[in-house]
């Protein structure tokens, strides 16, 4: 039985008439006929009783046009919803965010969803960058928007750099130390709570490096956690001074400190090497360019 054979079935039910049913679905009289007869004898009964020149629906052929119909219908949505697949449209995408990443991409990323209901769902969680990668490999998850320095490299993992963005000490507006005239050392900062994510072994060296032991992350920090947005709330309401991305608190100020922290944040687009990627992922792609501006620094493709 074929889905070619139930459409010269429900044709034939229609019109009655072999030529016509042969003229519709471009077939001659004879294959079209050939075509009932081979479906009359795999499922073992007459569905027509030829009367006169028509062709007429036995009672076994009207259950069984019903359920042609049916199948014919859920066959058609197949097809359309593989194109909608095809483009991105429909579907499932399932995305990891680490923590700078979540502050600035989390509410873009779900707006997919409301733009394109109800064909695409839309998953988004957080968290530290090694176990998204653990998502990643047992696919829970479709792609990852983490800093790069922050994922241990390896060879299963493609890594796509998005943008560089330079970190910074934020604080509130309003904060004692932004009536502070020229430029501020460390030694101010640590006179208040410092706040920060769990920082990388290359940031921590450069502190030190920078500001002398004192500096060193598990000296000089109050707050240390990987929700980002809960650290921007805290900035807001009381003294705290945050190590952060501008861009993820823009409603914090940018304290002059000097010398500047080195280097700057690396987020990258990471999908598994070698797979065939979501059919969203252009849809998320665009999502990024927008949220992020155009890719900055080196956009090259790597693997890590």
């Amino acid at each position: 039985m074929t889905l070619v054979q139930l459409r010269h079935l429900v044709s034939l039910a229609s019109t009655g008439s072999f030529t016509r049913s042969a003229r519709e679905t471009f077939v001659t009289q004879p294959a079209l006929s050939r075509s009932i007869q081979a479906l009359e004898e795999e499922l073992g009964q007459p569905l027509f009783d030829r009367v006169g020149h028509r062709a007429e629906l036995t009672n076994f052929g009207r259950e069984i046009v019903r359920r042609a119909r049916q199948l014919l219908i859920d066959a058609d949505e197949l097809v359309t919803c593989g194109g909608r697949t095809a483009d991105g449209r429909a579907g499932t995408l399932r995305v990891g965010l680490g923590s700078s990443p979540a502050a600035m991409l989390m509410a873009p990323i779900l707006q997919l969803a409301a733009k394109h209901k109800p064909t695409l769902r839309v998953g988004v969680s957080h968290g530290d960058s090694n176990q998204l990668a653990m998502g990643l490999r047992s696919r829970d998850l479709d792609a990852l928007v983490v800093e790069v320095r922050s994922l241990e490299p390896a060879t299963d993992l493609h890594v796509e750099t998005l943008v560089q963005m330079q970190g910074a000490f934020l604080c509130r507006p309003g904060h004692p130390l932004t009536r502070v005239r020229g430029t501020i050392g460390f030694d101010a900062l640590a006179r208040y709570p410092l706040a920060s994510t769990l920082l990388d072994d290359d940031i921590a060296r450069s502190m030190i490096e920078l500001y002398g032991p004192q500096a060193h992350p598990d000296h000089c920090l109050s707050l240390q956690s990987n929700d980002l947005a809960s650290l921007v709330k805290v900035a807001r309401e009381s003294d705290v001074v945050m190590l952060g991305i501008p861009r993820a608190a823009p409603d914090l100020v940018v304290l002059p400190v000097k010398p500047m922290l080195p280097g700057a944040a690396r987020f990258g687009l990471v999908t598994l090497a070698g797979r065939t990627e979501a059919p969203a992922m252009p849809l998320l792609r665009e999502v990024l360019r927008n949220a992020l501006g155009d890719f900055g620094g080196s956009a090259a493709d790597e693997d890590s």
